[in-house]
Formats: structure tokens, C-alpha cells, sequence
């Protein structure tokens, strides 16, 4: 028998959290970038033309295949300068739209993962170090019908939202997920299709590490034949 939890709905309207009580069966949490979603193409265009805006010389490429950390630490990484990252990181969230939406794939297995959750009569969550803005418009683009959308959140920092909404799972692709699972509680489960490597993954604290998406719906259902429940 499923054990039944209560979890909240968090949503943003600009000014604040919204919350909202609902009652699910299990609660999955899932990360967005290179998890969900394969924004690289996008991500590479976005900052060239982040640089030429600017008039400085930023690593397009190396920012695109190390996506994960918060953006601020990202740009620095790509070569941004210090004093200017305050007016660099709403420029490159109002240049996102254009550049990332569009070139953007879904992630192999991503919407049978999120379509296993919900048919096990579960929620699905998206935690993800991403503006929320941009992350709904990649969900409304894929076509990813979730039940919240948290945003800006990063390694321990998305334990928070897990724990308000009661998630028993959380699903990523890099370190600071894994981090975030355990700190929540959460079974953290890695896939290694994005920068870290399935031994990185463990050694951060995954529980499980999986090549992809297309094969967490048989752990999943394996994982409530066992135990007849999330967690």
C-alpha cells in the first residue's frame, strides 16, 4: 500500500511563495537542466551574444558543458569580470528567451519519467538553479506538464523545496543535486547525462545512478513493488 503524504504546491508570482495543500501519493522532484532538458546549443548563442552586448570576451562553449552552478558563478567562470556580473545577470536572463528556448531538446526518457510519476498517481516537481521564468517557458515549449516550478535553488539550498512539498526523490545530474537530496532526506538518484560521471555522482551521495532517463521508470516501479512506497 502507497503511503499517503501531504505536500504543498509552491508556486511565484513575482512578490513571494504562493502555497497551497494538496494530497499525493509521492512526491518526485526532478532537476531541469541537462536532467529534464538539453540547452546547449541555446546556451552557447545566448552567451556570445551576451559578450558582443557587453564588449567583453566570454567562454561560451565551457559555460554551456558545465551547467549547474548558479548563474552569477557560471559567468565568472566564462570569463565574466566581477564589478560588471550585476548587469550581467538580468541581461542574460532577457536575452534567454530568444537564444536558449528554441534550440532546446528534451532529455532521452524525460517525459516517460515524468509521465511514471504521474501515472502512479504522484507529483512531479521541477527544482532547478534556473530563473523560474525561463524554466516554465521551457516546460510550456516541451510540452511538461508539472505540478510546481521552484526556482534559483542550488545543492543543499533545494532541500528546502523538497522538504516543503514532502519529496521522497529528487532526480539530477550533477554534484550539488545529490547534495540536495541528502540534505532533504530524499532517495537521490543521478543520471549521467550531464557533466559528472556515474562515480562522482556516488561519491556526492547518490543512491542510485542511472545512464539516463529512459530507465527510471522501471526503478521507480521496481522501487514501489519493494517497499510499496517513495523514500
Amino acid at each position: 500500500m502507497v503511503e499517503r503524504r501531504w505536500a504543498r504546491k509552491i508556486t511565484h508570482d513575482g512578490a513571494g511563495p504562493q502555497v497551497s495543500v494538496a494530497a499525493v501519493n509521492l512526491c518526485v522532484g526532478f532537476d531541469l537542466d541537462m536532467t529534464l532538458i538539453d540547452p546547449r546549443p541555446g546556451m552557447v548563442d545566448v552567451v556570445e551574444a551576451l559578450g558582443v552586448d557587453a564588449g567583453i570576451t566570454l567562454d561560451a562553449d565551457g559555460f554551456a558543458e558545465a551547467l549547474g552552478p548558479p548563474l552569477h558563478v557560471a559567468l565568472l567562470a566564462a570569463g565574466a569580470p566581477e564589478d560588471r556580473i550585476a548587469e550581467l545577470v538580468p541581461r542574460f536572463r532577457s536575452l534567454y528567451p530568444k537564444f536558449v528556448i528554441p534550440r532546446t531538446v528534451a532529455m532521452p526518457g524525460a517525459a516517460e519519467a515524468i509521465a511514471a510519476v504521474q501515472d502512479a498517481g504522484g507529483k512531479v516537481i521541477v527544482i532547478t538553479g534556473k530563473y523560474r521564468r525561463n524554466a516554465v517557458l521551457h516546460l510550456d515549449e516541451l510540452g511538461f506538464a508539472v505540478d510546481a516550478v521552484i526556482g534559483e535553488l542550488w545543492a543543499e539550498a533545494k532541500a528546502v523545496a523538497l522538504r516543503e512539498n514532502h519529496a521522497t526523490v529528487y532526480v539530477g545530474d550533477h554534484l550539488g543535486d545529490m547534495r540536495g537530496a541528502q540534505a532533504a532526506g530524499a532517495t537521490a538518484v543521478g543520471v549521467t547525462s550531464g557533466p559528472c560521471s556515474r562515480q562522482e555522482l556516488l561519491d556526492a551521495g547518490a543512491d542510485i545512478v542511472l545512464p539516463s532517463l529512459t530507465g527510471f521508470p522501471a526503478w521507480l516501479a521496481d522501487r514501489q513493488a519493494l517497499t510499496g512506497q517513495i523514500g
